[in-house]
């Protein structure tokens, strides 16, 4: 029989064991934190009718979906979770409370050329409100306040949520007359961090035909820097040209002034005339996070305010505002930049128990005295050297080794020793349940994330 070489397709990732925990441990911390705030979990499938997914796809969307056929079905892989949300609230409107508020994690998939950072198959962390006709404008500033929570609790302190409001970008190109180009300017203005200036004055000038001096005013207008405060002020000098614009800037300065309220500092979030995000189904407020120590990473977390989320399957009005972690892509960028805390238990339990006797009856109510107690345990059964069984302790990273012999059987005690300083103590199970978890609770309190 010829042998087949084990491998992982491109852009699909795998994790050892050790990473694995601290995959999940970002994971519960987010799914903890929008917990706190009212949302609801939701999983959709991972496999949808073609029909479905690409009522609102096309372009880049269709080229890039894994689209496959099964006897008589079209059927898809989800490329996001956005669309499989719209079509979860049309089906079930009637049955749902609003404004809707849900969060979910899952692997989404999309056929595009794997490099470094960038994956086919990975999670995104989601956040909805969705609203039944209206949604208040307080929404979009919790959003972003839920994300500076999630985030300060993983360990992170060095980003920027970059806020921006679609209505004021509208409402400029409105007053230039360019609102016909509005959102071909406002795409190329999105790549204004990658490409730079005079590459987006280049593809305003030549390819969509916007005269030199407009080109100029529209990057003056995107170049407006300072304190949120001061960008706020400069543009009031643009309010009663436009009414698109005048919304906009009531908006972003609610959101401005609720961010402060939900105590984000403002170290942490800015008003940025740059974010426009390029899907054109953002109507208001539109988000992109940035760690401040490495831009060249781009955004980690996006979203933004939509008018009508399930347009492409129901008549009603669904407004909504939302904000998508790519989690797969930010643990990557986390444990390339070593930012991944050494100092978080990663071991698959928090105590190995070694029995020194060939009956394991006592053993077994050790291992159940600990589970009670809430110690992660392993008992350690295979007929190996002494050695060897320390050696597995080690190899995984188990914090404690509890060792049973016929001494401590006829005394009603275990020797439990610390494998990171070779200590050891005799006390009976119950103590000795009570002793691991202390230690373990005071030595592996820290955050995730290094800063």
């Amino acid at each position: 029989m010829e042998r087949i070489k084990p491998h992982t397709l491109s852009g699909f990732m795998e994790l050892l064991p050790q990473k694995q925990v601290q995959f999940d441990k970002i994971m519960d911390t987010l799914k903890r934190v929008y917990s706190l705030y009212g949302f609801t979990a939701l999983d959709t499938p991972a496999i949808e009718a073609s029909d479905v997914l690409l009522a609102k796809g096309g372009g880049e969307t269709e080229k890039q979906i894994y689209r496959f056929t099964k006897g008589d079905s079209d059927l898809s892989l989800r490329f996001d979770l956005t669309v499989p949300l719209a079509k979860y609230v049309a089906m079930h409107y009637g049955e749902l409370n609003f404004p809707f508020r849900r969060f979910q994690i899952g692997k989404v998939y999309r056929g595009e050329r794997a490099q470094r950072g960038r994956f086919r198959e990975f999670y995104q962390a989601d956040i909805d409100v969705i609203g039944d006709g209206k949604l208040s404008i307080y929404n979009e500033a919790e959003i972003p306040s839920i994300i500076y929570r999630a985030f300060t609790q993983l360990g992170l302190t060095r980003f920027v949520i970059r806020v921006n409001n679609r209505k004021i970008l509208n409402g400029f190109y409105e007053i230039m007359n360019l609102s016909d180009l509005s959102g071909d300017i406002m795409r190329t203005v999105d790549k204004l961090d990658k490409i730079g200036a005079d590459k987006v004055k280049s593809i305003l000038t030549d390819d969509l035909n916007i005269s030199p001096e407009d080109s100029d005013a529209i990057l003056r207008f995107i170049s407006i820097k300072g304190t949120n405060s001061q960008v706020l002020e400069a543009l009031e000098e643009y309010r009663g040209k436009s009414e698109v614009f005048d919304k906009g800037l009531e908006e972003l300065t609610a959101v401005t002034k609720y961010l402060s309220d939900y105590g984000v500092p403002e170290s942490n979030f800015a008003v940025d005339l740059t974010i426009a995000r390029g899907l054109d189904y953002y109507t208001g407020t539109v988000y992109e996070t940035t760690m401040t120590d490495h831009p060249e990473i781009g955004s980690i977390c996006s979203g933004g305010r939509y008018d009508n989320l399930a347009e492409y399957y129901t008549d009603r009005q669904l407004p909504g505002v939302g904000i998508s972690i790519g989690l797969t892509r930010l643990f990557f960028v986390l444990d390339d930049c070593g930012l991944l805390s050494d100092n978080t238990l990663t071991a698959p339990a928090d105590a190995l128990i070694i029995p020194m006797t060939s009956d394991l009856s006592a053993a077994v109510s050790l291992a159940t005295i600990f589970r009670e107690k809430g110690v992660r345990t392993q008992l350690y059964s295979e007929d190996k050297k002494f050695k060897a069984k320390i050696t597995y302790a080690s190899r995984q990273n188990i914090p404690f080794a509890v060792f049973l012999g016929e001494d401590e059987i006829k005394s009603g005690t275990v020797s439990v020793k610390d494998l990171s300083d070779g200590s050891q103590v005799t006390m009976t199970g119950q103590q000795a349940a009570e002793h691991i978890l202390n230690v373990i609770n005071q030595r592996y309190s820290g955050a995730i994330i290094n800063g």
